[in-house]
C-alpha cells in the first residue's frame, strides 16, 4: 500500500475501510463487536472512536496469524460458550449486511458449530478454494500455496466470512498446528478440525463476486473506492 499505516485505516467512502465493516455488523444486529488491533494499533483505535461503547479491542501481541488473532479476541466472549460469533476481515469493505444475515440464519436452523459463506469468481488467484468431497459436502479450505494443480482449478472461495459457535471455535483453536513454513496459525484449518472431530460444517454460496475485491494496491484501494462511493450514492438516492 507504500504506506506505513494500517490496511484497515486506508479510506474508503471517507472513512477507514474498518468502519463499513463495523457498520455491516451492527446493520446486522450484531450486539458487541470486538476488534483485534496489533501493528500501529493506536491509528485503529481512533479510526473507530465515533464507535465508543459498541466496539471492545483485543491485543495480539504478536503477528502470528489469522488463528492465533482470532484467539486473541477470547478473552472478550469466554463466558459465552453458546454465542454465535462472525469472523470477518477489517479490509473488506463491500461487505453486506444481508450476507451476514444469510449466513446466521443457514448456522442456526442447521446447528452448525461453524458456517462459512463462499464466492464463485472468474479469477481465484491467492485465495484459499473451497474442497468439497463427492458428496457436494465441504472437505476443508486450502490454501493456494499448498493447493494441488486440481485444486486451483476450483473457483469456489474463501473471502473469510465465517459464522462459528463460540465453544466449538474455542475448542479448535485449541488444536491448531503452527503452518511449518509461516509459522503462523491459520484459522482456515479450524472448520476442517471441527468436521474431525464430528461436529457439523455448513456452506453457503453467499457473497457476491465484487464483494471479494482484494485491496493490497493503492490501485485496487481506488477501485473498492469508487464501488464503495457508487453503491452508497444508489443508497442515498
Amino acid at each position: 500500500m507504500n504506506s506505513d499505516l494500517p490496511k484497515v485505516c486506508h479510506p474508503v467512502g471517507g472513512r477507514a475501510m474498518v468502519c463499513a465493516v463495523v457498520d455491516a455488523c451492527l446493520e446486522a444486529g450484531c450486539d458487541r463487536i470486538g476488534v483485534v488491533v496489533g501493528y500501529r494499533q493506536e491509528k485503529v483505535r481512533e479510526a473507530l472512536s465515533a464507535y465508543a461503547g459498541r466496539v471492545e479491542f483485543a491485543e495480539q501481541r504478536e503477528q502470528l496469524g489469522t488463528g492465533d488473532a482470532v484467539k486473541a479476541a477470547s478473552g472478550l466472549f469466554a463466558e459465552e460458550p453458546q454465542r454465535d460469533l462472525f469472523v470477518l476481515c477489517g479490509d473488506g469493505p463491500l461487505i453486506h449486511a444481508s450476507t451476514l444475515t444469510t449466513v446466521l440464519e443457514r448456522h442456526r436452523s442447521t446447528r452448525a458449530s461453524a458456517t462459512l459463506a463462499t464466492s464463485v469468481i472468474d479469477d481465484p488467484t491467492g485465495y484459499g478454494r473451497i474442497v468439497r468431497g463427492r458428496d457436494g459436502r465441504f472437505e476443508r479450505i486450502v490454501e493456494q500455496k499448498n493447493a494441488t494443480p486440481e485444486q486451483l482449478q476450483i473457483r469456489e472461495v474463501n473471502p473469510s466470512y465465517y459464522c462459528f459457535r463460540s465453544g466449538s471455535l474455542w475448542r479448535a483453536l485449541a488444536q491448531l498446528q503452527v503452518n511449518p513454513a509461516s509459522r503462523e496459525y491459520y484459522v482456515t484449518d479450524v472448520p476442517a478440525i471441527m468436521l474431525a472431530g464430528g461436529e457439523r460444517v455448513e456452506v453457503i454460496e453467499a457473497v457476491p463476486p465484487e464483494d471479494v475485491l482484494s485491496i493490497n494496491t493503492p490501485a485496487e484501494l481506488a477501485m473498492v473506492d469508487r464501488i464503495y462511493r457508487a453503491r452508497i450514492g444508489g443508497e442515498q438516492r
